[in-house]
Protein backbone atom coordinates (compact mmCIF):
# COMPACT_ATOMS: atom_id res chain seq x y z
CA UNK A 1 0.00 0.00 0.00
CA UNK A 2 1.75 3.57 -1.45
CA UNK A 3 1.36 6.26 0.65
CA UNK A 4 1.90 9.91 0.00
CA UNK A 5 3.02 11.82 3.17
CA UNK A 6 3.10 15.86 3.17
CA UNK A 7 5.75 17.30 6.09
CA UNK A 8 6.33 21.13 6.63
CA UNK A 9 9.87 21.66 7.63
CA UNK A 10 12.07 25.04 7.72
CA UNK A 11 13.74 24.94 4.64
CA UNK A 12 14.87 28.39 3.20
CA UNK A 13 17.94 27.37 0.62
CA UNK A 14 18.62 24.44 -0.92
CA UNK A 15 21.35 23.35 1.20
CA UNK A 16 17.93 22.58 3.35
CA UNK A 17 16.13 21.02 1.33
CA UNK A 18 19.04 18.56 0.18
CA UNK A 19 19.58 17.72 3.24
CA UNK A 20 15.86 17.52 4.08
CA UNK A 21 15.90 15.30 0.80
CA UNK A 22 18.77 12.94 2.12
CA UNK A 23 17.14 12.11 5.22
CA UNK A 24 14.10 11.20 3.68
CA UNK A 25 15.74 8.99 1.49
CA UNK A 26 17.67 7.36 4.01
CA UNK A 27 14.28 5.66 5.04
CA UNK A 28 13.46 2.58 4.61
CA UNK A 29 10.35 2.05 2.59
CA UNK A 30 10.53 5.43 0.75
CA UNK A 31 10.26 5.59 -3.27
CA UNK A 32 10.23 8.88 -4.21
CA UNK A 33 10.72 12.28 -2.79
CA UNK A 34 10.23 15.95 -4.12
CA UNK A 35 9.88 19.45 -2.65
CA UNK A 36 6.41 21.13 -3.54
CA UNK A 37 4.57 24.27 -1.62
CA UNK A 38 4.32 27.68 -2.18
CA UNK A 39 7.20 28.56 -0.34
CA UNK A 40 9.01 25.12 -0.89
CA UNK A 41 9.20 24.63 2.62
CA UNK A 42 7.02 21.31 1.96
CA UNK A 43 8.55 17.98 1.29
CA UNK A 44 6.60 15.27 -0.37
CA UNK A 45 7.25 11.52 0.19
CA UNK A 46 6.30 8.20 -1.42
CA UNK A 47 6.45 5.04 0.08
CA UNK A 48 5.44 1.54 0.92
CA UNK A 49 4.83 1.25 4.64
CA UNK A 50 6.89 3.69 5.85
CA UNK A 51 7.03 4.20 9.31
CA UNK A 52 5.64 8.69 9.20
CA UNK A 53 6.47 9.40 12.76
CA UNK A 54 9.78 8.10 13.16
CA UNK A 55 10.38 10.35 9.68
CA UNK A 56 8.84 13.17 10.97
CA UNK A 57 10.59 12.95 14.21
CA UNK A 58 13.98 12.28 12.11
CA UNK A 59 13.52 15.32 10.22
CA UNK A 60 12.69 17.25 13.53
CA UNK A 61 15.60 15.99 15.07
CA UNK A 62 18.01 17.21 11.65
CA UNK A 63 16.26 20.35 10.80
CA UNK A 64 14.78 21.87 14.27
CA UNK A 65 11.25 22.30 12.95
CA UNK A 66 9.07 19.71 10.96
CA UNK A 67 5.52 18.74 11.46
CA UNK A 68 3.01 16.39 9.63
CA UNK A 69 0.67 17.97 7.66
CA UNK A 70 -1.13 15.09 5.64
CA UNK A 71 -0.54 11.10 4.69
CA UNK A 72 -2.99 10.11 2.59
CA UNK A 73 -3.12 6.70 0.80
CA UNK A 74 -2.95 6.28 -2.62
CA UNK A 75 -4.52 3.82 -4.94
CA UNK A 76 -3.05 2.13 -7.60
CA UNK A 77 -5.17 2.36 -11.33
CA UNK A 78 -5.48 -0.93 -12.70
CA UNK A 79 -5.18 -0.44 -16.08
CA UNK A 80 -7.10 -3.05 -18.41
CA UNK A 81 -5.10 -4.17 -21.69
CA UNK A 82 -7.60 -4.95 -24.66
CA UNK A 83 -6.79 -7.44 -26.71
CA UNK A 84 -7.55 -6.65 -30.66
CA UNK A 85 -10.05 -9.75 -31.75
CA UNK A 86 -8.93 -9.22 -35.44
CA UNK A 87 -5.24 -10.62 -35.93
CA UNK A 88 -3.43 -8.72 -38.92
CA UNK A 89 -1.15 -10.91 -40.66
CA UNK A 90 1.73 -9.42 -42.16
CA UNK A 91 3.93 -10.74 -45.01
CA UNK A 92 8.05 -11.04 -43.92
CA UNK A 93 9.82 -10.27 -47.07
CA UNK A 94 11.75 -13.36 -48.12
CA UNK A 95 15.51 -13.42 -46.81
CA UNK A 96 18.33 -12.54 -48.68
CA UNK A 97 20.41 -15.58 -50.84
CA UNK A 98 22.76 -15.89 -53.34
CA UNK A 99 22.68 -15.49 -56.60
CA UNK A 100 22.56 -18.96 -58.74
CA UNK A 101 26.02 -18.49 -60.38
CA UNK A 102 27.89 -17.57 -56.96
CA UNK A 103 29.77 -20.00 -55.22
CA UNK A 104 31.59 -19.41 -51.63
CA UNK A 105 35.42 -19.49 -51.87
CA UNK A 106 37.27 -22.19 -51.48
CA UNK A 107 38.79 -22.82 -47.87
CA UNK A 108 42.76 -22.37 -47.86
CA UNK A 109 44.74 -23.77 -45.87
CA UNK A 110 48.29 -22.84 -44.46
CA UNK A 111 50.66 -25.24 -43.25
CA UNK A 112 53.91 -24.63 -41.13
CA UNK A 113 56.37 -24.68 -43.90
CA UNK A 114 54.34 -21.29 -44.93
CA UNK A 115 55.66 -19.32 -41.73
CA UNK A 116 58.35 -17.19 -42.65
CA UNK A 117 61.52 -18.00 -41.25
CA UNK A 118 62.93 -14.93 -40.18
CA UNK A 119 61.31 -15.72 -36.72
CA UNK A 120 62.72 -18.09 -34.19
CA UNK A 121 61.96 -19.25 -30.62
CA UNK A 122 65.23 -17.32 -28.90
CA UNK A 123 64.40 -14.17 -27.09
CA UNK A 124 66.99 -11.23 -28.04
CA UNK A 125 67.17 -9.06 -25.00
CA UNK A 126 68.91 -11.50 -22.98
Amino acid sequence: MKQKMVIRAQMTDTKERSKAMKIAVGVPGVISVGIEGKDKDQMVVIGEEVDVVGLTRLVRKKMCFAELVSVSVIEEKKEEKKVASTAEIVALPAPWTYPANWSHPANIQLSVSDYPAKYDDTCSIM
